[in-house]
């Protein structure tokens, strides 16, 4: 009978210690990490222009928001997990930990065709288990598309746009989507055709 080579599982600690001077990136699940893969130039312009558009509202508020490089660290189905969203938004006063985030009330991932799967299921169960998390907005690089799940009083409540404004309720505002797609490079066939 073969026998299967396990990955070794990694400590917290060793995990955030590694990240410090690793080239690459890792995410964490439960003890294994796995790395990350660069972004394309549209998945940098559509995150680019979400930060740009939502940081003018940030002034005095309190709150931070944070582009792909800020770790969040949630406990759901009884493991520490660390992931880098695209971008996240604090505003909790207390969660102010030197390389990582706890209780956003803003995730937001850009989606490509080999991240939409994760993004949709794993990541959709793990983020909404967050107390504090308001939204979870998804965006499609492919082409303008927007998904956004919400937290309401009956639970979580999915809402798609293809036009017109996405809503942040952690800031109050709008956000229209021709700003978050301002000068992305769709494929041809693709975009908002």
């Amino acid at each position: 009978m073969a026998e299967t080579a396990l990955k070794p599982q990694i400590s917290e600690q060793q995990y955030l210690q590694g990240e410090l001077t690793s080239e690459t990136r890792h995410e964490y699940i439960g003890g294994e990490t796995y790395a990350m893969v660069g972004a394309s130039d549209r998945h940098g312009l559509i995150a680019g222009n979400l930060f740009a558009a939502l940081r003018a509202y940030l002034r005095g508020t309190g709150c931070q928001l944070f582009v792909a490089d800020m770790k969040l660290r949630i406990e759901a189905a009884g493991e520490t997990a660390f992931y880098y969203p695209d971008l996240l938004l604090s505003c909790d006063p207390q969660d102010r930990e030197t390389y990582f985030r706890s209780r956003p009330c803003l995730i937001v991932e850009v989606f490509s065709e080999a991240t939409e799967r994760i993004d949709r299921r794993e990541k959709l169960f793990a983020y909404t288990q967050i107390p504090s998390l308001q939204e979870y907005l998804l965006l499609s690089q492919k082409r303008i598309e927007a998904e956004l799940h919400r937290r309401e009083p009956s639970g979580w409540k999915t809402l798609r746009f293809h036009a017109g404004t996405v809503p942040c309720g952690c800031l109050g505002i709008e956000v229209p989507l021709e700003v978050i797609y301002e000068d992305v490079p769709f494929p041809p066939g693709d975009g908002s055709s």
